[in-house]
């Protein structure tokens, strides 16, 4: 999918008055994604980065203050794009399928775009604060699965039931962090038992075969004391 018409006004970086400027910040941002498919971000300098878009250093300064503020604006244009992508998955696919095709189009995402969810890991350790939209973004993202799981039996989902689709998600998006940062294996994100592992662990923990063939509400099972 493509998308068009990104209010860059609204991104980090210096403030974009003329369609020109508009111009020259989606065009770095766009090449800063290409660059980031085959290197590090810390590998790239600011001189290369401008040339590859073609443009100036300068041109590079007059938008962005430093490459964390790149960084910035390279994580609002990613969380911006992925809302989008959840929202097409919400509207074309449902029952099953939804569970499928959205833990199928992440893993897929991420692998493809691992050097940039990478650069993106390692500046969350130094900075804390720039992890909170990320964060918020899976939230919603759970929201999304629960409201349309309530939907589909007709019915809310209990706090146990909601907290086993959060923490499914806790597990898909903490199993490709660690496949991206330290790769432990014996599974590989390349590999297509990652995604059929993966998929099936998402659906266990979140119950989600249970809540729709009982329809009934999952309830806490209390310790025998």
């Amino acid at each position: 999918m493509k998308y068009k018409n990104m209010n860059t006004t609204k991104l980090p970086g210096l403030i974009i008055k003329q369609k020109r400027s508009k111009k020259t910040y989606d065009a770095l941002i766009k090449t800063g994604f290409q660059l980031l498919k085959k290197r590090d971000f810390d590998s790239i300098t600011v001189a290369e980065l401008a040339q590859s878009a073609g443009y100036s250093v300068g041109a590079f300064y007059a938008r962005f203050r430093s490459k964390d503020e790149f960084m910035d604006a390279l994580v609002a244009h990613h969380l911006i794009t992925r809302q989008a992508t959840h929202e097409h998955l919400f509207s074309a696919f449902h029952n099953d399928d939804i569970i499928n095709e959205l833990v199928k189009n992440i893993v897929h995402y991420f692998f493809i775009n691992q050097k940039f969810w990478r650069a993106a890991l390692v500046r969350s350790m130094r900075d804390p604060e720039f992890w909170v939209p990320i964060r918020k973004s899976g939230h919603d993202l759970a929201s999304q699965l629960i409201e349309r799981v309530s939907e589909q039996i007709s019915r809310p989902l209990t706090d146990p039931e909601e907290t086993n689709v959060r923490f499914a998600f806790q597990i898909l998006f903490g199993t490709i962090n660690n496949s991206i940062i330290n790769q432990p294996g014996p599974i590989f994100m390349n590999q297509k038992l990652f995604l059929m592992k993966l998929t099936r662990a998402f659906r266990v923990v979140m119950a989600y075969d249970d809540i729709i063939n009982c329809k009934q509400p999952i309830k806490l099972k209390k310790n025998k004391v």
